[in-house]
C-alpha cells in the first residue's frame, strides 16, 4: 500500500486528488494540508511514502517545505504537482530534493502512474517539464551573423580582397577588416579559403 499526503491550498483541488488517489486499490491518503507548515506537520505524524506537493502556497511554499521535510523524513518521495512548468521553479523543487515533477493538467491515469514510480523510486517527470531542463538551444551560426556580416561574407566567398569589399558596400577597408574578424570567430574558421567554403554550405 502506497501511503500519501497531499499538499495544496485549494480544497477543491485537494478533494479531487484524493477522490482520483483513493480510487486506486494500492493507494492510501493518508493525510492532507493547505500550506507547506502544515504539510511538514502532517508528513512527521503519518510518516507518508508520496507526498504530492504544491509549489506555490501560503505560509510556507512547496520549495522550501521539500527541502525540510525531506531533512526529516529522507525516505519520503515528494512530487511536484503544480501548474507551473517555467525551468526556474523545475530546478529549484529538484534541487530541495523532489524526485518528479506534474503539471495539474496531466491526466489522471499519468498522476497515478507518477505515484507509483516515485513509490518505486523512479523519477517521474512531465515531458513539457523535462523538456525545460534541457539546455537552450543555440541558434544555427547562420542566424548568428548580422545581415552586414552575411554580406560580407558572401562578398569573400566570391573571391573579392577586402578592398573591393569595402568600395562594394561603400564602408571603410578597416571595417571590413573588422568584419571579417568577426565571422572568422564566429563560424569557427581561420582563413578566407575556409570562410568561403563554409559560407557556400551555409548561406
Amino acid at each position: 500500500m502506497i501511503r500519501v499526503l497531499v499538499a495544496d491550498d485549494h480544497r477543491l483541488v485537494r478533494a479531487g486528488l484524493i477522490s482520483l488517489l483513493e480510487a486506486d486499490a494500492d493507494i492510501q491518503v493518508v493525510g492532507e494540508a493547505a500550506d507547506g507548515q502544515q504539510a511538514l506537520g502532517v508528513a512527521a505524524a503519518t510518516t507518508p511514502d508520496v507526498v504530492l506537493m504544491d509549489l506555490s502556497m501560503p505560509v510556507m511554499d512547496g520549495i522550501a517545505a521539500t527541502r525540510m521535510l525531506l531533512a526529516e523524513l529522507p525516505g519520503t518521495r515528494v512530487v511536484a504537482l503544480t501548474s507551473f512548468s517555467d525551468r526556474q521553479r523545475v530546478t529549484d523543487i529538484l534541487a530541495a530534493g523532489a524526485i518528479g515533477y506534474l503539471l495539474k493538467d496531466s491526466r489522471p491515469d499519468e498522476l497515478l502512474a507518477a505515484v507509483h514510480a516515485a513509490a518505486d523510486g523512479h523519477a517521474p517527470l512531465d515531458p513539457r517539464v523535462a523538456a525545460a531542463l534541457l539546455p537552450a538551444r543555440e541558434p544555427p551560426l547562420a542566424a548568428q551573423l548580422s545581415d552586414r556580416e552575411k554580406q560580407v561574407l558572401r562578398l569573400v566567398a566570391s573571391g573579392l580582397a577586402n578592398k573591393q569589399i569595402a568600395l562594394r558596400l561603400g564602408i571603410t577597408e578597416s571595417t571590413v577588416k573588422v568584419h571579417t574578424g568577426n565571422i572568422f570567430r564566429r563560424i569557427g574558421v581561420a582563413d578566407r579559403t575556409s570562410a568561403a567554403l563554409w559560407a557556400r554550405e551555409h548561406l
